[in-house]
């Protein structure tokens, strides 16, 4: 722990101690406030004593109120002793009595001014206080989604164990160090075995303990389930089988749900996103009528358009959730020498850097020879790291940007802003778009692709592998088998393991090097499986036919995410469309007809003028450029937002949404060039 760290937690600890006496006062121990936060410490894993973070939740709460209480009272003052908010008539109610009403002008402005600060207070104390609180209940939410989400895959997996023979307490060690595949649901059965470890507790009532304590209904529900298995003595390969079969359906119970309320937010998003819209032709209209609004205007074009877009966004990733793990495996216990080595990670001599001047030099060579290979595969390493693209784009940007502005290509001003819209706005969003976002684009699109066709014939394999294995083969004379007979990545991959396990290398880590070459959790919890059961025995013909079962699930559930995805992709492009087609149409139609009464009223005699002196200015007010410019600024924002809404309800991955947000704004451009 560094001493920055450790100064930090003794001054919370200090800040409870001191705020303990509060706690007692304002709290019982027996309350449901209590026991509601103490139980979600405890799902949250974080072991704080209730009293202590309660006590330090109110002390936090208590501190920044004080702050926005003194806040308060200079705005306070600011706003009602300068004048800038006027105090004559604050509520309207007539005071008779002339002692009275002298009394309530002398203490009127002191009183505002200490009602700031108190409310400044108040919500000064509930953001500290509620924050603080918070924590747990939002960490407790998060592990419960992702255990929900890994808990089919973990039952296949102690399945698999189960047929391989091991006993009870086997299977729970070996999920308790399942941890780089199965997360938070490996973390729960690893409290019930340290429980076991440490606290000399039997692991029937370690069960039952975090049976009532995981934040997971449907994991308190399979712990229970097999603690009466336990009990009887029952059959615990038939009960995790039976279970397997359940969670797998649950999961794509739980998928079909996801997707019915990602088609009730897509039909939310053709709504939110044209509100701007009508709320721009409304101030339109009111610009025509001599009550100009181009302050609202410019509020919905360059404010409101973003914040709908970004609050849809995290509406939707409050139900999308990203795939939980980042893919990677270890070849044993706390050994993470099945990555390949590279630029970002130099493998095994970074663990050793500092100890011996020794391995310092070895560093430096690796580093050397890496950078170099970087250099003569540059395509290379950009596929398998797409975002690193952004340090030769965005620099390549603001030279570009930069060189544009101080040649006096670019426009710097509002007013030649207005003047040509198109052309600025090409130079100041279009090209860092293109330089920065095309390249990442085509590379991240690359990685998805090459990975995916490893996926794509998993399920195939695995059982082209079980059926090997079942006619008496071994499991790597069946890897053998197929990659004779399989064509595409997959089959070079198996034939790849084939040869570096004759050339001395355990088939385990043999495995576990190909899953981490590509990284995809889903493969890694297939190859988990896999490698585990074959250290108990080669013939594993139903452990590879439930790995089949568990991809061939996660295949469904895939295939009908993108139908359905596709389906809120169509929406959100078509809306967009429609919402680009409106716009021009205004600015051709509407913005066009302006324009031409406003010159036909400048030509009009003076004579005429005097006559519609007294008489309302129709159209007069309006700036028919500046108009343009904001609704090709309007379109333009909303292609980006949109195509980053579009790229993450597809894929639960902001970076899909790249490509939507290269190409939707493109159309503007042409549309608004071309018109």
């Amino acid at each position: 722990m560094s001493t920055e760290s450790r100064s930090f937690g003794e001054g919370a600890d200090v800040l409870a101690d001191r705020f303990y006496p509060v706690y007692q006062w304002a709290f019982d121990e027996r309350s449901d406030f209590v026991a509601d936060v103490e139980t979600k410490l405890a799902e949250a894993r974080m072991d704080d004593p209730v009293e202590l973070f309660v006590s330090r939740a109110i002390g936090v709460g208590v501190l920044v109120g004080a702050l926005l209480w003194l806040v308060g009272l200079g705005l306070g003052y600011v706003l009602f002793y300068t004048g800038v908010v006027a105090t004559d008539v604050i509520i309207g109610v007539p005071v008779p009595n002339p002692t009275l009403l002298a009394i309530v002008n002398a203490l009127k402005v002191p009183a505002l001014v200490v009602v700031t600060g108190l409310v400044f207070g108040f919500l000064g104390f509930t953001l500290g206080f509620g924050t603080l609180l918070a924590v747990p209940y939002m960490r407790s939410n998060s592990r419960e989604r992702e255990i929900n989400m890994l808990l089919a895959d973990s039952v296949s997996f102690m399945y698999a164990l189960s047929i391989g023979g091991m006993n009870q307490l086997e299977i729970l060690e070996a999920m308790a160090k399942a941890d780089d595949t199965y997360g938070e649901v490996a973390m729960e059965f690893r409290s019930i075995v340290q429980e076991t470890e440490y606290f000399d507790t039997d692991y029937r009532t370690a069960v039952r303990n975090r049976s009532m304590e995981t934040p997971s209904d449907e994991l308190s529900q399979f712990l229970t389930d097999m603690l009466s298995i336990i009990n009887s003595g029952g059959d615990m390969t038939e009960f995790l089988a039976d279970k397997k079969d359940k969670h797998m359906r649950t999961a794509k119970q739980q998928q079909e749900l996801t997707l019915e309320t990602l088609e009730l937010f897509g039909e939310m998003y053709m709504t939110l996103s044209l509100f701007p819209l009508l709320l721009i032709i409304i101030l339109v209209i009111m610009s025509m009528l001599g009550q100009a609004q181009m302050f609202l205007l410019y509020a919905t074009v360059y404010v409101l358009t973003p914040l709908v877009g970004v609050g849809f966004l995290v509406l939707v990733s409050t139900v999308k959730q990203d795939e939980p793990g980042d893919g990677y495996l270890e070849v044993g216990d706390g050994d993470d020498a099945g990555r390949e080595p590279g630029l970002l990670d130099l493998g095994l001599v970074e663990r050793f850097v500092g100890d011996y001047s020794l391995f310092d030099r070895v560093k430096s060579r690796e580093g050397n020879y890496e950078t170099i290979q970087v250099v003569r595969h540059p395509v290379r390493f950009f596929r398998d790291n797409p975002l690193f693209t952004l340090a030769f784009t965005v620099p390549v940007t603001l030279v570009a940007v930069g060189s544009a502005v101080f040649g006096g290509v670019a426009p710097t001003s509002l007013d030649a802003m207005i003047a040509s819209p198109i052309w600025g706005t090409f130079v100041y969003a279009y090209l860092p778009l293109y330089v920065i976002g095309v390249p990442l684009a085509v590379f991240r699109e690359w990685n998805v692709r090459s990975r995916r066709r490893i996926t794509d014939k998993l399920s195939d394999n695995l059982r082209k592998l079980s059926s090997a294995n079942d006619t008496g083969m071994t499991l790597l004379e069946s890897v053998k088998t197929v990659s004779d007979t399989t064509s595409g990545k997959l089959g070079q991959e198996f034939e790849v393991m084939y040869a570096k396990v004759n050339y001395g290398t355990s088939l385990r880590r043999a495995l576990v090097e190909f899953n981490n070459k590509y990284h995809i959790p889903r493969l890694a919890r297939t190859v988990k499986l896999v490698a585990k059961a074959q250290e108990a025995s080669s013939r594993i013909t139903a452990v590879l036919t439930t790995a089949a079962q568990a991809s061939e699930n996660q295949d469904d559930i895939e295939r009908e995410r993108r139908s359905r995805a596709r389906m809120q992709v169509v929406i959100i492009v078509m809306t967009y469309l429609t919402l680009l087609a409106v716009m021009v149409i205004l600015k051709v139609k509407f913005l066009g007809t302006m324009s031409g009464l406003s010159t036909s009223a400048a030509g009009s005699g003076s004579a005429a003028a005097e006559a519609g002196a007294n008489e309302l200015s129709f159209g007069g007010n309006i700036d028919t450029q500046e108009l343009g410019a904001m609704f090709f600024h309007a379109v333009t924002m909303q292609g980006v937002i949109s195509g980053f809404i579009a790229g993450y309800i597809r894929d639960a991955d902001l970076l899909s949404g790249v490509k939507f947000a290269v190409v939707l704004p493109t159309v503007a451009l042409i549309a608004f060039a071309f018109t």
